[in-house]
């Protein structure tokens, strides 16, 4: 869907942030030298992406010019709603992968001198070009760059998998053909009501926005912390949320439908950077069934765990690889459920745990890392979780016009309570 704009002259973003906050300033400088030693080994940031007719999407690297590469910006910030405007303004303003740099970087220092506080390194992609692990291995690399790993002389491993992921040449095509259909199976039986979401009918519709909250658990909690850090606890809870939010709205009981991503790289491995290393299984559930979240979350359990077992995951994986060939309107008309222009009810992910690999680079310490995705108009709100620095962060996306603040508000409220979270003094 890298190249669909069904919000024609919208300009909408398709954009995605990572932001790592450290605890004094670092040089931009030190950032664009790094960033220049990666695009000698690596031209991807500054490639476009293309299509050939009928082709396959792909990204293409033309010639090295000043003029086609990733600009490192420098903005100087006096408070932190000064911070979250130009995070916010990174989010908001699209990228256009077929005529610039699908990435660029932001070293936003916080106050007028250099003892006053920190810098945060925003790095905002368009979203088809890598994940937000793929996001973190990367500024891996550039940390390694700047000379916070092997001396500064080049990436941790310059070999291609650093960089893609290998093609699927293993399995012959017509096993490959078997299992893509199979998932086109599966996606065609998915929903038998189409979804519906918060951005439903609602128009005109405005800018990306985000809000980010930072929370530890009480210690009361403690001894429950593992089964709330499972992703089937916090879906559950988020979309008690929403069905709250529903019955606001007066949304019908249409069963929730929403992509939840596994992440296909080794475990312990830092994995490529670019693509999408992703699979989803799709979680199906009814706003009336988030009164007992215990109860909900053990169901998701379950379904996630019957995606795994039956080889739905995969099969859904190997699919997308042929779904680069095709245009979105023909991916479209094989899903019912998706004829009026609605594909999910909200999105939510958990992006895990900060590197611990991370935790210094540019020469100073990470004292906080966090992903913030652009969210379509429809659905119109995501929430995402993640961990740094001993704390979880909450944040929520959402386009104004689909979803105001106080509903976003109340979000985070609700994931608060069900948490059993405090918030970071």
């Amino acid at each position: 869907m890298a190249m669909h704009s069904p919000w024609k002259g919208a300009g909408r973003s398709n954009n995605a942030l990572l932001v790592v906050q450290f605890d004094g300033r670092i040089p931009p400088d030190r950032v664009r030298g790094a960033l220049a030693r990666f695009l000698d080994v690596c031209p991807w940031p500054a490639a476009r992406l293309r299509r050939f007719p009928l082709g396959k999407l792909h990204w293409a690297a033309g010639r090295r010019t000043t003029r086609g590469l990733p600009s490192v910006r420098h903005a100087v910030v006096s408070t932190p709603a000064a911070l979250h405007r130009e995070i916010e303004a990174e989010l908001h303003s699209a990228i256009d992968p077929r005529r610039e740099p699908p990435l660029r970087l932001l070293v936003a220092d916080r106050g007028d001198t250099p003892d006053a506080a920190g810098s945060a390194l925003v790095v905002t992609w368009f979203h088809p070009l890598m994940d937000p692990r793929g996001a973190q291995n990367f500024v891996a690399q550039l940390a390694c760059l700047a000379g916070d790993g092997h001396n500064g002389h080049g990436p941790r491993d310059a070999s291609a998998a650093a960089f893609a992921p290998d093609r699927d040449h293993v399995r012959p095509l017509r096993e490959r053909g078997q299992q893509a259909r199979r998932s086109l199976e599966y996606m065609r039986a998915l929903s038998i009501t189409p979804p519906v979401s918060p951005g439903t009918g609602r128009a005109p519709y405005g800018p990306a926005r985000f809000r980010q909250e930072r929370f530890v658990e009480c210690d009361a909690d403690r001894r429950g912390a593992r089964a709330t850090r499972e992703m089937a606890w916090r879906l559950a809870l988020v979309g008690k949320a929403m069905a709250e939010l529903w019955r606001r709205r007066g949304l019908p009981d249409t069963p929730f439908l929403l992509p939840v991503s596994a992440d296909l790289r080794p475990k312990g491995k830092p994995g490529p950077i670019f693509g999408n290393q992703l699979a989803f299984h799709f979680a199906r559930f009814r706003p009336s069934e988030t009164g007992d979240v215990a109860r909900l979350s053990r169901a998701l359990r379950r379904q996630m765990a019957s995606a795994v077992r039956d080889g739905q995951i995969e099969a859904n994986r190997v699919a997308m690889d042929f779904l680069q060939y095709r245009p979105v309107s023909r991916m479209l008309r094989a899903l019912p459920w998706t004829a009026g222009g609605e594909l999910f009810s909200f999105n939510c992910a958990d992006i895990m745990d900060f590197p611990p690999a991370l935790e210094g680079c540019f020469g100073r310490r990470v004292v906080n890392a966090y992903h913030v995705p652009a969210i379509q108009p429809r659905p119109g709100i995501g929430v995402f979780f993640n961990r740094c620095a001993g704390a979880n962060n909450l944040v929520v996306s959402w386009v104004e016009g689909a979803v105001d603040e106080n509903e976003v508000e109340r979000v985070v409220e609700i994931v608060r309570e069900g948490m059993a979270w405090t918030p970071v003094a």
